[in-house]
């Protein structure tokens, strides 16, 4: 049973998901907030049923499962519906998480939340040892979401200014990979932060 948790986010196409993967590669747990989101909301889970409580049952596809474009379309310009959604969310998310890192065979697990920022850091994660922020400037940023997704600029600018600023999150990090170069330098990073965390985690 792991109980050092590390959390990891960045922003939008800093490549989150090359760290993890990177981390995986080394043996490590990675609990990823995106697919406890989905299974919060799984067909048949109280989730979804207070969720349908909440909002009706129009936010349902015709298999019964989540529709997730009508939610955001819902959600996207009311700021309370948003609150709800994430009231209902959000704890269930958290509690996953936590399942997931104290079951996880490995040294430390990994808690991959690309929003921690957004959802209040370390105050709504304090179990959490450290953060560890996946970090590009803002023109990488761009420029990845424009070949990622086939956007245009203007497109991956909202896009990055509906997250939490890059000074949002380093202002919570307490370890940092900026990853703007290749592969082979990323994969060094997480090696070298695998070995610190080793050590961090080693009882006594």
């Amino acid at each position: 049973m792991a109980t050092y948790c590390i959390g990891l986010t960045g922003g939008i196409a800093s490549g989150k998901t090359a760290v993890t993967r990177a981390f995986e590669a080394l043996g490590i747990v990675v609990a990823d907030a995106d697919i406890a989101a989905r299974d919060a909301v799984a067909p048949g889970s109280a989730g979804l049923a207070e969720i349908v409580e909440v909002f009706g049952h129009d936010v349902l596809d015709a298999d019964g499962k989540l529709d997730r474009a009508a939610m955001r379309k819902r959600v996207f310009d009311d700021a309370d519906a948003r609150r709800r959604l994430e009231g209902i969310v959000h704890p269930r998310v958290r509690a996953l998480l936590v399942e997931q890192c104290e079951a996880a065979t490995s040294p430390y697990a990994i808690a991959a939340i690309p929003l921690l920022a957004e959802v209040g850091g370390r105050a709504a994660y304090p179990w959490l040892q450290r953060i560890l922020v996946v970090d590009v400037p803002v023109e990488t940023q761009r420029q990845r979401l424009i070949q990622r997704d086939g956007i245009d600029a203007t497109l991956a600018d909202r896009m990055i200014d509906a997250q939490a600023t890059r000074a949002q999150r380093l202002a919570i990090a307490d370890d940092m990979i900026v990853n703007a170069g290749t592969l082979e330098d990323l994969q060094r990073h997480v090696a070298a932060l695998d070995a610190r965390y080793r050590r961090l985690a080693a009882p006594g």
